[in-house]
């Protein structure tokens, strides 16, 4: 089970690396042409405004799994091995419940704009609210894994949970 998900956390971060690249490859190439031969690549703002927001959920998928999102832990760290526990359990449920509105909201607008046409490229928009349909699936996945974790842990552990969340998967 852990080798998938390091082949999947690799497949996520090649992904984005691939975006990335074409991003820069479109946007350099756009303002050369445009400065250097008054012309441009028509498709360039549009598929890199996709693109860029695909590596945004992407990445916070991954960001997600290694536990390194901007937090505050002074809180849970004065707390005690099972206020710890409590509070850790009580945000990863929170975190579920969100995870549930931006799927319920990139679905509505996934089926809103399906049949919704980007200006230049002409692909569905569909596209673009879907990043967030596989963010909240993926994010989910990965809060009821450590929910699982959180809830079977021994008590010693959780300081470890709070350090390394992403490498115990």
């Amino acid at each position: 089970m852990k080798q998938i998900i390091e082949g999947f956390t690799k497949l996520l971060q090649c992904l984005i690396a691939v975006m990335l690249m074409i991003m820069v490859v479109l946007v350099f190439g756009n303002v050369v042409l445009r400065y250097g031969f008054n012309s441009g690549i028509i498709v360039s703002e549009e598929v890199s405004r996709m693109l860029f927001i695909w590596v945004t959920f992407l990445g916070s998928v991954l960001a997600m799994r290694e536990n390194a999102h901007l937090g505050s832990n002074f809180v849970v760290n004065a707390l005690g091995p099972k206020g710890r526990r409590a509070s850790l359990l009580a945000g990863r449920l929170i975190m579920l419940y969100l995870c549930w509105l931006v799927f319920r909201g990139a679905l509505t607008q996934t089926e809103i704009n399906l049949s919704v046409a980007a200006p230049i490229t002409g692909m569905s928009m569909g596209w673009f609210y879907s990043s967030g349909i596989v963010f909240s699936v993926l994010g989910a996945l990965i809060l009821l894994c450590d929910l699982f974790r959180l809830a079977t842990a021994p008590a010693s552990s959780v300081n470890r949970f709070l350090d390394n969340a992403g490498e115990q998967a």
